[in-house]
């Protein structure tokens, strides 16, 4: 027998569509990209930022992992790696970092040759996690600076240089 229409369904067209761009599509269904809104949830995100220092390890790039769980609920991850790259990607104009964070499906692990193998969501991780977050703060060491940005429930303020820095002290073994 077949299926009965009702006229609803018959007026359904392409006005009926909603595009959503960017980090917008995350906040609207958060769970089809972190599998949950609870706990679980949480803990993919800070396995998302984990995991870009994990492939810095992989890579070669990376012998010390850090990550600090906060009183107030907050996490930090630290690694010695390469550093996010800060100069402006030639596509889009803006720095690599805000590059990263801002956009789904953009970073250094699409067959541009710096990682061999890599581990979580494949280039929408950091951004996913930034989409998600309250405040996101970054900082990046390269070369003899530190950089700045942070992010307010995904929105970037500017990228800043705190100074000057020694290089860290890699432990041997």
């Amino acid at each position: 027998m077949p299926a009965r229409v009702s006229a609803v369904d018959a007026s359904y067209n392409a006005r009926h569509l909603l595009v959503l761009e960017g980090l917008e599509a995350v906040r609207k269904r958060p769970g089809m990209y972190v599998g949950s809104t609870d706990t679980r949830g949480l803990m993919h995100c800070l396995w998302e930022i984990i995991d870009n220092g994990v492939d810095e390890a992989l890579a070669g790039a990376c012998r010390l992992i850090q990550v600090i769980l906060h009183a107030d609920g907050s996490a930090e991850v630290r690694d010695d790696g390469r550093g996010i790259p800060v100069d402006v990607e030639p596509k889009t104009g803006l720095a690599g970092v805000e590059v990263i964070f801002t956009m789904l499906h953009a970073g250094g692990k699409f067959g541009g040759g710096s990682y061999v193998a890599t581990g979580g969501l494949h280039g929408v991780g950091a951004s996913v996690v930034n989409a998600l977050s309250a405040r996101l703060d970054v900082e990046v060491d390269r070369g003899s600076a530190t950089y700045a940005m942070s992010f307010q429930r995904g929105w970037p303020e500017p990228l800043t240089v705190l100074g000057l820095r020694m290089p860290l002290r890699r432990p041997r073994g």
